[in-house]
Protein backbone atom coordinates (compact mmCIF):
# COMPACT_ATOMS: atom_id res chain seq x y z
CA UNK A 1 0.00 0.00 0.00
CA UNK A 2 1.36 3.77 -0.85
CA UNK A 3 1.27 5.88 2.09
CA UNK A 4 0.76 9.78 2.08
CA UNK A 5 3.66 11.48 1.70
CA UNK A 6 4.12 13.89 5.27
CA UNK A 7 4.48 17.36 5.03
CA UNK A 8 5.52 19.89 7.77
CA UNK A 9 4.66 23.32 8.02
CA UNK A 10 7.50 25.53 9.80
CA UNK A 11 5.92 28.92 11.14
CA UNK A 12 6.78 31.25 13.18
CA UNK A 13 7.60 35.13 13.23
CA UNK A 14 10.47 37.58 11.35
CA UNK A 15 13.41 36.25 12.20
CA UNK A 16 12.46 33.41 15.00
CA UNK A 17 14.84 31.04 13.33
CA UNK A 18 13.05 29.13 10.76
CA UNK A 19 15.42 28.57 8.14
CA UNK A 20 18.07 27.70 10.82
CA UNK A 21 16.28 25.06 12.28
CA UNK A 22 15.20 23.70 8.70
CA UNK A 23 18.84 24.04 7.46
CA UNK A 24 20.29 22.00 10.57
CA UNK A 25 17.28 19.31 9.93
CA UNK A 26 18.89 19.23 6.15
CA UNK A 27 22.12 18.79 7.58
CA UNK A 28 20.70 15.47 9.89
CA UNK A 29 18.38 14.17 8.21
CA UNK A 30 19.96 10.81 8.26
CA UNK A 31 19.05 9.84 3.95
CA UNK A 32 15.96 11.09 3.61
CA UNK A 33 14.83 12.95 0.94
CA UNK A 34 13.33 16.46 1.56
CA UNK A 35 11.50 18.80 -0.82
CA UNK A 36 11.13 22.55 0.52
CA UNK A 37 8.74 25.07 0.36
CA UNK A 38 9.88 28.26 0.72
CA UNK A 39 7.79 31.45 1.04
CA UNK A 40 9.93 34.74 0.96
CA UNK A 41 8.83 38.10 1.95
CA UNK A 42 11.44 39.83 0.09
CA UNK A 43 12.67 40.03 -3.62
CA UNK A 44 16.00 37.86 -3.31
CA UNK A 45 16.20 34.51 -2.71
CA UNK A 46 18.32 34.00 0.63
CA UNK A 47 16.26 31.83 2.29
CA UNK A 48 16.60 29.14 -0.60
CA UNK A 49 20.15 30.22 -1.21
CA UNK A 50 21.16 29.45 2.44
CA UNK A 51 19.07 25.87 2.27
CA UNK A 52 20.90 24.90 -0.78
CA UNK A 53 24.03 25.81 -0.15
CA UNK A 54 23.91 23.34 2.74
CA UNK A 55 26.03 20.87 1.15
CA UNK A 56 23.65 17.96 0.95
CA UNK A 57 23.34 15.56 -1.29
CA UNK A 58 19.66 15.24 -0.87
CA UNK A 59 18.83 19.17 -0.65
CA UNK A 60 19.45 20.45 -4.51
CA UNK A 61 18.36 23.11 -6.04
CA UNK A 62 15.48 21.32 -7.63
CA UNK A 63 14.34 20.24 -4.36
CA UNK A 64 13.94 23.76 -2.93
CA UNK A 65 11.10 25.99 -4.64
CA UNK A 66 10.69 29.52 -3.39
CA UNK A 67 7.08 30.89 -3.22
CA UNK A 68 7.82 34.81 -3.64
CA UNK A 69 4.40 36.05 -4.98
CA UNK A 70 3.12 36.79 -1.59
CA UNK A 71 2.10 35.25 1.63
CA UNK A 72 1.74 31.95 0.77
CA UNK A 73 -1.58 31.70 3.36
CA UNK A 74 -3.20 34.43 0.94
CA UNK A 75 -2.38 32.48 -2.38
CA UNK A 76 -3.19 29.15 -1.76
CA UNK A 77 -4.59 28.32 -4.67
CA UNK A 78 -2.78 30.47 -7.22
CA UNK A 79 0.78 29.09 -5.91
CA UNK A 80 0.82 26.34 -3.29
CA UNK A 81 -1.63 24.11 -5.01
CA UNK A 82 0.22 23.57 -7.91
CA UNK A 83 3.60 23.86 -6.38
CA UNK A 84 2.41 20.45 -4.13
CA UNK A 85 1.06 18.97 -7.25
CA UNK A 86 4.22 18.93 -8.94
CA UNK A 87 6.11 17.39 -6.17
CA UNK A 88 4.02 15.05 -5.88
CA UNK A 89 3.84 14.22 -9.58
CA UNK A 90 7.55 13.61 -9.87
CA UNK A 91 8.76 10.10 -10.74
CA UNK A 92 10.21 9.77 -7.88
CA UNK A 93 8.23 11.75 -5.22
CA UNK A 94 10.10 13.00 -1.93
CA UNK A 95 10.16 11.23 1.43
CA UNK A 96 8.90 14.35 3.37
CA UNK A 97 7.95 18.07 2.24
CA UNK A 98 9.12 20.83 4.94
CA UNK A 99 6.75 24.33 3.74
CA UNK A 100 8.53 27.08 5.52
CA UNK A 101 6.09 29.89 5.53
CA UNK A 102 6.66 33.87 5.86
CA UNK A 103 6.87 35.51 9.15
CA UNK A 104 3.25 36.94 8.69
CA UNK A 105 1.19 33.81 7.73
CA UNK A 106 -1.58 32.70 8.77
CA UNK A 107 -0.81 28.32 9.39
CA UNK A 108 -4.60 27.57 9.27
CA UNK A 109 -5.56 28.36 6.05
CA UNK A 110 -2.08 26.35 4.77
CA UNK A 111 -3.53 23.06 6.81
CA UNK A 112 -6.96 23.16 5.42
CA UNK A 113 -5.83 23.24 1.46
CA UNK A 114 -4.25 19.59 2.49
CA UNK A 115 -8.23 18.88 2.23
CA UNK A 116 -8.08 20.40 -1.52
CA UNK A 117 -9.20 16.76 -3.62
CA UNK A 118 -5.82 16.73 -5.51
CA UNK A 119 -4.19 16.47 -2.03
CA UNK A 120 -6.28 14.66 0.30
CA UNK A 121 -5.11 11.39 -1.05
CA UNK A 122 -1.59 11.91 -1.64
CA UNK A 123 -0.21 14.33 1.52
CA UNK A 124 -0.67 14.70 4.78
CA UNK A 125 0.50 17.64 7.75
CA UNK A 126 2.74 15.42 9.58
CA UNK A 127 2.95 18.25 11.96
CA UNK A 128 2.66 22.20 12.38
CA UNK A 129 6.11 23.64 14.22
CA UNK A 130 5.71 26.86 15.48
CA UNK A 131 9.25 28.77 15.93
CA UNK A 132 9.81 31.02 18.91
CA UNK A 133 11.96 33.83 19.07
CA UNK A 134 12.17 33.00 23.26
CA UNK A 135 13.81 36.81 24.31
CA UNK A 136 10.96 38.29 22.24
CA UNK A 137 8.12 36.58 23.23
CA UNK A 138 9.53 37.18 27.29
CA UNK A 139 9.88 40.82 26.33
CA UNK A 140 6.13 40.76 25.04
CA UNK A 141 7.24 42.31 21.64
CA UNK A 142 7.34 38.62 19.59
CA UNK A 143 10.18 39.87 17.18
CA UNK A 144 12.76 41.75 17.71
CA UNK A 145 12.45 45.98 18.28
CA UNK A 146 9.01 45.89 16.93
CA UNK A 147 7.37 48.01 19.86
CA UNK A 148 7.22 50.63 17.58
CA UNK A 149 4.72 48.60 14.82
CA UNK A 150 2.56 47.15 17.94
CA UNK A 151 2.18 51.37 19.32
CA UNK A 152 1.11 52.32 15.74
CA UNK A 153 -1.35 49.56 14.94
CA UNK A 154 -2.65 49.94 18.36
CA UNK A 155 -4.07 53.50 17.32
CA UNK A 156 -6.29 51.21 14.76
CA UNK A 157 -10.28 50.85 15.88
CA UNK A 158 -10.88 48.33 13.50
CA UNK A 159 -8.32 45.89 15.22
CA UNK A 160 -10.42 45.70 18.24
CA UNK A 161 -7.99 45.83 21.23
CA UNK A 162 -5.45 43.67 19.73
CA UNK A 163 -2.78 44.26 17.29
CA UNK A 164 -2.13 41.71 14.28
CA UNK A 165 0.98 41.08 15.46
CA UNK A 166 -0.36 39.47 18.78
CA UNK A 167 -3.01 37.86 16.73
CA UNK A 168 -0.60 36.49 14.56
CA UNK A 169 1.26 35.15 17.20
CA UNK A 170 -2.00 33.72 18.81
CA UNK A 171 -2.91 32.09 15.26
CA UNK A 172 0.63 30.70 15.11
CA UNK A 173 1.02 28.98 18.67
CA UNK A 174 -2.91 27.89 18.45
CA UNK A 175 -1.83 25.67 15.06
CA UNK A 176 1.26 23.95 16.31
CA UNK A 177 1.79 20.53 17.11
CA UNK A 178 5.46 21.74 18.29
CA UNK A 179 6.15 24.89 19.75
CA UNK A 180 10.64 25.45 19.41
CA UNK A 181 11.40 28.25 21.78
CA UNK A 182 14.42 28.98 19.95
CA UNK A 183 17.57 31.25 21.25
CA UNK A 184 17.29 30.15 24.91
CA UNK A 185 20.91 30.69 25.13
CA UNK A 186 19.88 34.87 25.63
CA UNK A 187 16.88 34.13 28.70
CA UNK A 188 19.33 34.61 31.34
CA UNK A 189 17.79 32.12 33.68
CA UNK A 190 14.59 32.75 32.44
CA UNK A 191 14.05 29.17 30.13
CA UNK A 192 11.29 27.61 32.51
CA UNK A 193 9.70 30.56 32.94
CA UNK A 194 8.58 30.98 29.55
CA UNK A 195 8.27 27.33 28.89
CA UNK A 196 5.77 27.00 31.20
CA UNK A 197 4.00 30.34 30.23
CA UNK A 198 3.68 29.43 26.46
CA UNK A 199 2.37 25.39 27.42
CA UNK A 200 -0.44 27.35 29.26
CA UNK A 201 -1.03 29.05 25.75
CA UNK A 202 -1.06 26.15 23.82
CA UNK A 203 -3.44 23.52 23.12
CA UNK A 204 -3.66 20.47 25.43
CA UNK A 205 -0.91 17.92 24.84
CA UNK A 206 1.56 20.31 22.22
CA UNK A 207 5.33 20.19 23.06
CA UNK A 208 7.18 23.14 23.90
CA UNK A 209 10.60 22.31 23.15
CA UNK A 210 14.03 24.79 23.95
CA UNK A 211 16.49 25.32 21.20
CA UNK A 212 19.67 26.95 20.62
CA UNK A 213 20.00 28.06 16.96
CA UNK A 214 17.49 25.29 15.97
CA UNK A 215 19.68 22.54 16.68
CA UNK A 216 17.33 19.96 16.89
CA UNK A 217 16.84 16.01 15.64
CA UNK A 218 15.17 15.36 12.49
CA UNK A 219 13.44 12.48 14.58
CA UNK A 220 12.35 15.14 16.96
CA UNK A 221 10.95 17.19 14.09
CA UNK A 222 9.52 14.79 11.64
CA UNK A 223 7.45 11.66 11.47
CA UNK A 224 4.73 12.54 13.92
CA UNK A 225 2.16 11.38 12.66
CA UNK A 226 -0.09 14.26 13.71
CA UNK A 227 -2.66 14.17 10.40
CA UNK A 228 -3.43 18.31 11.12
CA UNK A 229 -5.23 18.43 8.05
CA UNK A 230 -7.96 16.68 10.18
CA UNK A 231 -8.24 17.97 13.40
CA UNK A 232 -8.40 22.09 12.17
CA UNK A 233 -10.96 23.08 14.13
CA UNK A 234 -9.34 22.47 17.44
CA UNK A 235 -6.58 24.71 15.80
CA UNK A 236 -8.35 27.83 15.88
CA UNK A 237 -7.34 30.81 18.10
CA UNK A 238 -10.71 31.89 19.66
CA UNK A 239 -9.65 34.95 21.39
CA UNK A 240 -9.73 37.55 18.12
CA UNK A 241 -11.19 37.37 14.58
CA UNK A 242 -8.99 35.44 12.62
CA UNK A 243 -11.29 32.96 13.19
CA UNK A 244 -11.90 32.65 8.94
CA UNK A 245 -15.21 31.52 9.18
CA UNK A 246 -17.20 31.70 6.20
CA UNK A 247 -19.54 33.76 7.32
CA UNK A 248 -16.70 36.31 8.59
CA UNK A 249 -14.44 36.32 5.74
CA UNK A 250 -14.38 39.42 4.93
CA UNK A 251 -14.01 40.82 7.84
CA UNK A 252 -11.12 38.47 8.66
CA UNK A 253 -9.31 39.78 5.57
CA UNK A 254 -9.15 43.26 6.29
CA UNK A 255 -7.54 42.43 9.43
CA UNK A 256 -4.92 40.16 7.34
CA UNK A 257 -4.53 42.70 4.71
CA UNK A 258 -3.70 45.64 7.47
CA UNK A 259 -1.02 43.05 8.73
CA UNK A 260 0.99 42.61 5.84
CA UNK A 261 0.82 45.91 4.76
CA UNK A 262 2.37 47.23 7.58
CA UNK A 263 5.51 45.94 6.33
CA UNK A 264 7.89 46.34 3.04
CA UNK A 265 11.15 44.97 2.18
CA UNK A 266 13.72 45.64 -0.42
CA UNK A 267 17.21 44.49 -1.50
CA UNK A 268 20.42 46.62 -1.28
CA UNK A 269 23.12 45.62 -3.68
CA UNK A 270 26.75 47.11 -1.86
CA UNK A 271 30.48 46.37 -2.90
CA UNK A 272 32.32 43.47 -1.18
CA UNK A 273 33.32 43.46 1.96
CA UNK A 274 36.95 43.50 3.38
CA UNK A 275 36.28 42.63 7.12
CA UNK A 276 33.34 40.40 7.77
CA UNK A 277 33.53 41.73 11.51
CA UNK A 278 33.59 45.24 10.68
CA UNK A 279 30.75 44.59 7.98
CA UNK A 280 28.73 43.11 10.72
CA UNK A 281 29.35 45.63 13.72
CA UNK A 282 28.38 48.21 10.60
CA UNK A 283 25.22 46.65 9.60
CA UNK A 284 23.85 45.83 13.64
CA UNK A 285 24.41 50.03 13.77
CA UNK A 286 22.31 50.82 10.80
CA UNK A 287 19.86 48.46 12.60
CA UNK A 288 19.63 50.32 15.14
CA UNK A 289 19.97 53.63 13.57
CA UNK A 290 16.55 52.86 11.53
CA UNK A 291 14.80 50.07 13.39
CA UNK A 292 15.13 47.59 11.05
CA UNK A 293 13.14 44.20 12.02
CA UNK A 294 15.63 41.53 10.08
CA UNK A 295 18.53 42.29 7.53
CA UNK A 296 19.76 39.05 5.32
CA UNK A 297 21.55 38.23 2.48
CA UNK A 298 25.07 37.29 1.03
CA UNK A 299 28.61 38.72 0.45
CA UNK A 300 31.52 38.29 -0.82
CA UNK A 301 35.08 38.66 1.10
CA UNK A 302 37.87 40.91 -0.93
CA UNK A 303 40.94 37.50 -1.27
CA UNK A 304 38.06 34.76 -0.09
CA UNK A 305 36.74 32.00 -2.20
CA UNK A 306 34.09 31.61 0.17
CA UNK A 307 30.20 33.07 0.20
CA UNK A 308 29.92 35.01 3.54
CA UNK A 309 25.94 34.85 4.59
CA UNK A 310 24.62 37.13 6.65
CA UNK A 311 21.56 37.14 8.89
CA UNK A 312 20.74 39.72 11.10
CA UNK A 313 17.83 39.43 13.62
CA UNK A 314 17.08 42.90 15.32
CA UNK A 315 20.74 44.35 16.09
CA UNK A 316 22.09 40.69 16.44
CA UNK A 317 24.26 40.01 13.62
CA UNK A 318 25.00 36.10 12.40
CA UNK A 319 27.47 35.36 9.67
CA UNK A 320 29.91 32.51 8.52
CA UNK A 321 30.86 30.97 5.46
CA UNK A 322 29.01 28.47 3.46
CA UNK A 323 30.02 27.35 0.47
CA UNK A 324 32.48 28.73 -2.63
CA UNK A 325 31.31 31.14 -4.67
CA UNK A 326 31.44 29.94 -7.82
CA UNK A 327 30.09 32.20 -10.40
CA UNK A 328 28.23 34.48 -7.90
CA UNK A 329 28.52 37.80 -8.58
CA UNK A 330 31.39 39.30 -5.79
CA UNK A 331 29.63 41.91 -3.74
CA UNK A 332 26.90 42.01 -0.85
CA UNK A 333 23.12 41.47 -2.27
CA UNK A 334 21.05 42.21 0.92
CA UNK A 335 17.27 42.16 1.92
CA UNK A 336 16.16 44.61 4.41
CA UNK A 337 12.81 44.03 6.33
CA UNK A 338 10.71 46.36 8.48
CA UNK A 339 7.87 48.38 9.39
CA UNK A 340 6.27 50.26 6.26
CA UNK A 341 7.70 53.83 5.81
CA UNK A 342 11.83 52.94 6.38
CA UNK A 343 13.97 55.67 5.05
CA UNK A 344 15.08 53.59 2.37
CA UNK A 345 17.85 56.31 0.37
CA UNK A 346 19.21 56.87 3.84
CA UNK A 347 19.86 52.92 4.80
CA UNK A 348 21.03 52.21 0.98
CA UNK A 349 23.60 55.33 1.35
CA UNK A 350 24.12 53.77 5.21
CA UNK A 351 24.77 49.91 3.88
CA UNK A 352 26.92 51.63 1.23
Amino acid sequence: MQSKIPATIVTGFLGAGKTTLIRHLLQNAGGRRIALIINEFGDLGVDGGILTGCGIETCTEDDVVELSNGCICCTVADDFIPTMEALLARPVPPDHIVIETSGLALPQPLVRAFNWPGLKTKVTVDGVITVLDGPAVAAGTFAADVAAVDAQRAQDDGLDHETPLSELYADQVACADMIVVNKTDLLDGATDALLARIRNEARDGVQVIPAVMGALPADVLLGRGQGAEDDIAARHEVHHHHHHDEDDDHHDDDHHEHGHDAFESFVVETPEVDDPAAFARKLSQVIRDHGILRLKGFASVAGKPMRLTVQAVGPRVDHYFDRPLGSDTRGARLVVIGQAGLDRPAIEAALR
